[in-house]
């Protein structure tokens, strides 16, 4: 499966976040890698002066690197999120 950089795409990955209670906000700040996870709200924040590419690569790093239970995804998301975790991505 190859991935676009488009609005949509960045939506589809925010909705998994967003399921699985981690709602993702795009504030300014000076984040080390591009984002921020606060445990205790459980929110992820996200640079907002990253491009649309920078956004969406930060979030496919970051559900890359997650361990928590999306186990009660919506069918979509969920296909989504197995293949992001278990596959290499091409980018078209």
């Amino acid at each position: 499966m190859k991935i676009r950089y488009t609005p949509k795409f960045l939506t589809d990955l925010e909705s998994i976040f967003e399921h699985a209670g981690y709602p993702v906000r795009y504030e300014k700040g000076n984040f080390q890698a591009g984002y921020c996870v606060l445990h205790k709200k459980r929110i992820i924040v996200v640079n907002r002066y990253f491009a649309l590419e920078g956004k969406i690569n930060t979030l496919l790093e970051l559900l890359k690197t997650v361990d928590w239970s999306f186990e009660n995804l919506p069918e979509k998301p969920k296909e989504l999120y197995e293949f992001i975790k278990n596959e290499t991505i091409e980018v078209e």
